[in-house]
């Protein structure tokens, strides 16, 4: 399996519900370095997974979303615990459609999987794998 990651970062604020988050349940702000890796069993003609460049590109256009933003405030994730775990899946689910609008180049259509990793620490982070 062949893969190609790039990397972009984004800072958040949120709160989370639940005990279980402890003071996280109060509004803080979280620096995530967010990787996103593609992958497919085969290179394509070119010899490539993926367009670099086209992926850097979309990673930062999903970021942008969400960056500087207070999640608690954005009514397409109200009612959503916004934790690392689901941010992974929802940038990586933006980016799936970004490659289904064919924002990603040709290459994209061969890929055979998706992995976003969000990096809360040098000792902590979460990650979210689909098939695109």
């Amino acid at each position: 399996m062949f893969s190609v990651t790039v990397r972009e970062h984004m800072m958040i604020a949120h709160s989370l519900r639940g005990e279980v988050f402890g003071p996280a349940q109060r509004l803080h702000g979280a620096t995530y370095v967010v990787d996103a890796t593609f992958r497919r069993t085969e290179l394509d003609p070119n010899g490539i997974v993926v367009d670099i460049g086209a992926a850097t590109t979309a990673l930062h256009s999903v970021l942008s979303d969400l960056n500087y933003r207070n999640l608690d405030d954005d009514p397409s994730l109200a009612g959503t615990n916004t934790t690392t775990e689901v941010l992974a899946k929802l940038v990586a689910d933006r980016l799936v459609d970004r490659i289904h609008a064919g924002e990603l180049g040709e290459s994209a259509s061969g890929l055979a999987g998706i992995m976003v990793t969000l990096r809360e620490s040098h000792v902590a982070w979460a990650s979210y794998e689909r098939t695109p």
